[in-house]
């Protein structure tokens, strides 16, 4: 059995583990129910505060029971991530790529609330800084949106960037080599869209949101010599207008 404290008393959950993540591990934690445990020095009971402020904004989150220290309780949702249902469906790829957009055009649409960190560039709204196609659940009530630890106070373009330079630059390596044949016009499908319907520009953003995602110990080494490419290639853009 595992807990996570709440109100001075231990919370106890079924010590299940159900999925692993870079940063994180996923239990069960009874019927409806997920705990999720991150590893290392981290509170989630900010990011919990945050996701109930967007629940009650209607933005697509999942439902926040309990936070404490570096544990969250949180609704269970059905359903599959878009990278999985991209593998067995990969002409939803366009469909998939302005439903990303329409994701981050309603998130900027609202301010960011008082105490969230700041990314650094001037801006007033909330950035998920992960929200690429793994942190979007396709459920029965539509798409939502996990995964709320690396979200700050910016502008919108940067979190544009964000996704674009995470789905351009995620390691491959792993795949099978078959499957690696697909994977760049696949990118390609996703990204054209996405980028044409986003309401924010992301490119006067992306050298320094690549070398704010290079900085993030979870970046695999193959990953961060691509944002490396990424980023001199943005650099050069900049320096020819």
């Amino acid at each position: 059995m595992d807990g996570v404290r709440r109100s001075g008393q231990d919370v106890v959950v079924p010590a299940t583990l159900i999925g692993s993540g870079r940063s994180a591990d996923i239990f069960d934690a009874g019927p409806g129910r997920v705990l999720r445990r991150m590893r290392g020095d981290y509170d989630a009971t900010a990011e919990a505060e945050l996701m109930r402020q967007l629940a009650a904004a209607s933005y697509p989150v999942p439902d926040v029971y309990d936070a404490s220290g570096p544990d969250i309780i949180m609704e269970r949702l059905d359903g599959r991530d878009m990278v999985a249902d991209l593998r067995a469906r990969p002409w939803r790829a366009r469909r998939y790529g302005r439903m990303l957009a329409a994701l981050h055009n309603r998130l900027h649409e609202l301010p960011a609330p008082p105490g969230l960190a700041v990314l650094g560039p001037p801006g007033d709204q909330i950035l998920h800084l992960d929200l690429h196609p793994a942190n979007v659940m396709l459920t029965a009530r539509g798409p939502v949106v996990i995964d709320w630890t690396n979200a700050r106070r910016g502008p919108a373009g940067a979190d544009v960037a964000m996704a674009y330079l995470i789905v351009a630059s995620s390691d491959t390596d792993l795949l099978p080599p078959m499957v690696r044949l697909v994977v760049p016009p696949l990118r390609a499908a996703l990204l054209r869209p996405f980028l044409a319907a986003a309401s924010n520009d992301p490119w006067p953003h992306l050298a320094e949101v690549a070398e704010f995602r290079i900085a993030d110990p979870n970046v695999r080494p193959a990953e961060a010599d691509r944002l490396r490419r990424l980023r001199d290639a943005a650099l050069r853009r900049h320096a020819d207008l």
